[in-house]
C-alpha cells in the first residue's frame, strides 16, 4: 500500500469510511470506534436499509389512505434503521473480524485494528438492538412479529459467503424486510403489494450489492470468499441488467396490485412515473460502471440512496392526489 493508503488506519479511520464525515470530524474519540462499527461513517447501508421500508409505508397509505400514526412509522423507521443496521453490522465484524484482517478495504475496521474487543462490540450491538425494539414496540402486533422475525436473516447474512455464490440474496432479504414490516405497521396485514415490492427491494439489492462486491472480487478469491461479483465476472453488465428489469417490473406490479381502481389512476400514473425514473437511474449506473475501478464501483453504489429515493419521493407525492 502507498503512504497515503495507510493514513487512514494510522488515524483510526475507516479506509472506505465518507471524506471529512461527521464521525471523524466531531464525535467524541471515545465514542467514534463504535460509531465505525455501526458505519455512522457510511451512512449509504442505513439509507438502502431504510428505503424499502419508506416504500411499504407510503404504498399502504396510497392504497388504503393516509393516516397520522404513519408519520410516526416514517420516522420511527428510519431510527430503526440506524440501530438495526448498526447492530447487523457490528454482528458481521464480530463474525468476520478474522476475514477482515485479510482484506485490505476492511482491515482498517474497528475490531480487526484493535479499536475494539469482541466483547465491547457485542455489548453495544445488544444496547443497539434493545434501543430498536423499544421502537418496534410501538406499532401493531403484526409488524411486532415481523420484526422479530427479521433477526433470523440478519444473523445467517454474514455466514451466507463461505457457504454460497449467492450471498447478496441473503443480504437482500435482510434489507428489504421493512418494506413488509412497514405496510404490516399500517394496515396490520401483508397481501400480495408488500410482498412483490418486498421481491422488487431483493432484486435492486443484488444490482447494487454486485457492484459494491466488485471492490474486492480479488482479495474474496485469494482468501475464498463468495459473491455474485465473482460469479458474474465478465458478464457482470449483462446480468446486472436483467436484475434491474426485475427490480423495476417487480415493483410496477406492486404498484398495479396497490393501487389499481378507477378513483386512484391520477396516483398509480404519478407512482408508476417514480418506478420508471428509478429503472432510468439503474440504466444510468450501468452506462457508468467499470468492475475492474474499485473507486468508480464504491461511487455507484453510494449513488443507490438517490435512486431508491425516486420511488419513495413520487410514492409520496401520489398521496397529495
Amino acid at each position: 500500500m502507498t503512504g497515503t493508503d495507510e493514513m487512514p488506519e494510522a488515524a483510526g479511520r475507516v479506509f472506505d469510511a465518507v471524506s471529512g464525515n461527521w464521525v471523524d470530524r466531531f464525535a467524541p474519540a471515545g465514542t467514534r470506534p463504535y460509531l465505525r462499527l455501526s458505519r455512522a461513517d457510511r451512512p449509504i447501508g442505513t439509507w438502502l436499509l431504510l428505503l424499502p421500508c419508506w416504500w411499504g409505508v407510503l404504498l399502504a397509505a396510497g392504497a388504503t389512505g393516509w393516516r397520522w400514526f404513519d408519520l410516526w412509522i416514517i420516522v420511527g423507521c428510519a431510527l430503526g434503521a440506524w440501530l438495526m443496521r448498526g447492530a447487523g453490522c457490528t454482528w458481521n465484524d464480530i463474525t468476520d473480524r478474522h476475514i477482515d484482517g485479510s482484506v485490505a478495504r476492511t482491515r482498517s475496521r474497528p475490531i480487526p485494528s484493535g479499536q475494539v474487543t469482541v466483547r465491547q462490540a457485542a455489548v453495544w450491538m445488544a444496547a443497539q438492538a434493545l434501543i430498536a425494539l423499544a421502537i418496534l414496540l410501538t406499532f401493531n402486533t403484526t409488524a411486532i412479529l415481523m420484526g422479530i422475525l427479521s433477526l433470523a436473516p440478519v444473523a445467517i447474512y454474514p455466514f451466507a459467503k463461505r457457504f454460497t455464490w449467492w450471498p447478496q440474496v441473503f443480504l437482500g432479504i435482510a434489507f428489504n424486510w421493512g418494506a413488509l414490516l412497514a405496510w404490516a405497521a399500517h394496515t396490520g396485514s401483508l397481501s400480495l403489494p408488500p410482498l412483490l415490492l418486498y421481491l422488487s427491494g431483493i432484486a435492486w439489492t443484488i444490482f447494487y450489492d454486485t457492484i459494491y462486491a466488485h471492490q474486492d472480487r480479488e482479495d474474496d478469491a485469494l482468501i475464498g470468499i463468495k459473491s455474485t461479483a465473482r460469479l458474474f465476472g465478465d458478464k457482470t453488465h449483462l446480468v446486472l441488467r436483467l436484475f434491474m428489469m426485475a427490480t423495476t417490473l417487480l415493483m410496477t406490479a406492486a404498484i398495479v396490485t396497490a393501487l389499481i381502481g378507477a378513483d386512484n389512476i391520477p396516483r398509480l400514473l404519478i407512482a408508476l412515473t417514480g418506478v420508471w425514473a428509478f429503472g432510468w437511474h439503474m440504466t444510468w449506473q450501468l452506462s457508468r460502471l467499470d468492475i475492474d475501478d474499485g473507486a468508480r464501483c464504491l461511487s455507484l453504489f453510494r449513488a443507490n440512496r438517490d435512486a431508491g429515493l425516486i420511488p419513495a419521493l413520487f410514492f409520496a407525492v401520489a398521496l397529495l392526489v
